[in-house]
Order: C-alpha cells, then sequence, then structure tokens
C-alpha cells in the first residue's frame, strides 16, 4: 500500500489551511496528499427540512472534496490529490484514516488576539487515539509563514525555512520524536533548535537567599545533559545544524516563544493505554493551544 499524507476537510478555512500545509509537506516528502471529508448523517428529521435536504447533503459529502482536491492540484504541479469520503464520526473516521498515512494534517480555529488558538474535540480525540503524527495548522497559515524573511524584511517562499522547534526532557530522551524533528529539518534544509526547560532551585520557592554561582552550576549541569542527548543525534544527522535551547522556566512557555521564529514546533505524546479519556499531557496541550507556528504531536511509548 502507497502511503500518503492525509489532510483533514470539512470546508472551514482552517481545514483549507490544513490541506495547502499538507499539499506542501505531501511534494517535500514525494508523496501523494488524500482529503478525507467526513460525512456525519443528518438526523432525519432535520434531513427533511427546507434547508438541510438533498442539495445541501450532496454539497458537503461530494463537491468540496473533489472540488479542493481539483483545487490543490492546480496549485501544486506534480502531487496527486486523493479525494476521499467516508461517513460516520468525524474523530473516529480520521483516526482510521490515519493508520494508513504517514501523516494526518488537521486545522484549527484562532479565537483572538492572545488568547491562543482552539483545538476542537474531533481534534484532540484524533490525536490522543491514533500513533500517526499529527500536524495542526491554524486558519490563516501561509506558505511564506514557514520561511525567514527575504532581504528587505517582508515575506517570501523563497528564502530559508526557519528553524524545527523540538521539546526535550533530558531525564526521558525519546528518539521517536527527536528524528521526527530532524527529518523534517533536512527534508526543508533548516536547522532544529532543542528546547529544554528546567526547574528552579527550590529555595526560590521559600523566598531563601539566592546563590549565584549555584544558579550557574545548575545551568551548567542542564547544558551538558543537553549536549549529551544531542551527541548521537549530531553524528546521525551531521548536515542538520543543532541549536541548545537551555533554561529555567516552563518547557511549554520556552516552546511558545521560540515557535515566533519556527517553521513547525514538534512535541511528543506518551502513548496511554486506557481506552477512556483524553490524554496528550499538559505540555502538548498548551502549545497546541498557544504557539504561533504549525504543531506536530509525535506519540511515543
Amino acid at each position: 500500500m502507497v502511503r500518503s499524507v492525509v489532510a483533514g476537510l470539512d470546508g472551514s478555512p482552517e481545514s483549507r489551511a490544513a490541506a495547502e500545509w499538507a499539499a506542501r509537506e505531501a511534494k517535500v516528502r514525494g508523496l501523494p496528499l488524500k482529503v478525507v471529508h467526513v460525512w456525519e448523517p443528518v438526523p432525519e428529521p432535520m434531513a427533511e427540512a427546507p434547508l438541510l435536504g438533498g442539495e445541501t447533503q450532496q454539497h458537503w459529502s461530494e463537491r468540496i472534496p473533489r472540488e479542493t482536491a481539483q483545487s490543490l492540484e492546480m496549485r501544486h504541479p506534480g502531487i496527486e490529490v486523493i479525494a476521499e469520503q467516508r461517513t460516520g464520526q468525524a474523530a473516529e473516521a480520521l483516526t482510521a484514516a490515519a493508520k494508513d498515512a504517514e501523516l494526518l494534517v488537521l486545522g484549527s480555529r484562532g479565537i483572538g488576539g492572545l488568547t491562543g488558538f482552539l483545538v476542537g474535540s474531533v481534534g484532540r480525540s484524533v490525536i490522543a487515539h491514533t500513533r500517526t503524527p499529527v500536524v495542526v495548522v491554524r486558519a490563516g497559515e501561509q506558505a511564506a509563514d514557514e520561511h525567514e524573511a527575504d532581504a528587505a524584511g517582508g515575506p517570501s517562499t523563497e528564502s530559508a525555512f526557519r528553524p524545527v522547534v523540538v521539546g526535550l526532557d533530558t531525564r526521558s530522551v525519546d528518539g521517536t520524536v527527536l528524528e521526527f524533528a530532524f527529518e523534517e529539518a533536512a527534508r526543508r534544509g533548516t536547522s532544529v533548535r532543542v528546547v529544554h526547560g528546567w526547574d528552579l532551585p527550590p529555595y526560590y520557592a521559600y523566598g531563601l537567599a539566592v546563590d549565584p554561582e549555584f544558579d550557574r552550576d545548575v545551568a551548567r549541569e542542564q547544558a551538558a545533559k543537553l549536549a549529551d542527548a544531542l551527541r548521537p543525534w549530531r553524528q546521525k544527522y551531521p548536515s542538520v545544524e543543532i541549536t541548545e535551547d537551555s533554561g529555567t522556566g516552563g518547557a511549554s512557555s520556552r516552546l511558545i516563544e521560540a515557535s515566533r521564529e519556527a517553521s513547525l514546533v514538534v512535541v511528543g505524546r506518551r502513548v496511554r493505554h486506557s481506552p477512556f479519556g483524553i490524554h496528550i499531557g499538559s505540555v502538548t496541550h498548551a502549545v497546541l493551544h498557544h504557539a504561533a507556528a504549525p504543531v506536530a504531536v509525535v506519540a511515543h511509548d
């Protein structure tokens, strides 16, 4: 079976932004793109209402994926775009579609100002129940947003890609998450910025005297741990430049700050074997809602 990049589509601006991002990613990976539209059947009394009759159902179930696929093929020549219709609950159908995918791409809606973004219940459920990497893209995301500004300071798709940012906990280094980040950077010809946040010494919480030298020792120790964790990755990806970003503060806040200058942010999600509930982790949850760049969530054991 030929693997593909899959984009969830519901006709909304955020899902169209996700489909555009997925098309660019499919081209970079040399894979076909599959746009999947899920038709959730309307209860019979509503389906019989004049505004929700056969024409509306046909529009949502047939025209949107077909017309989107045609439009994507025109704007992204050289990639194969497949339109697929599925029926059922959106979260379940997209989770099933992700099983045969190399990557699943979903959209999220901006909720204004500094408040951040909204990853809906469908997106959270899919992320929590699939082992396939899921990328969440904001409405309004443009190709130029992934690139450095041009010489005049304006947006451009011809300049270099911005770094791929990845969070790393040196207490539990997971190769699955790091490999995804390095592969994405290698495809884009850009660098990897590895963000590591660590807690302040306990005495700060109790208002005790601060020892600057001790703080510097802790910082050096944490930086050394990060360097040790990345040493094999420098050897495996010698062409990928690595920036080590180690400092005090929560991992989520440091990742959100770094996302402002990133083409992609990569975070992990520990696989939970309980079939109940939605578990994506507090750091991943925060980054999904507040990062300024597309976010890739990579499942790991």
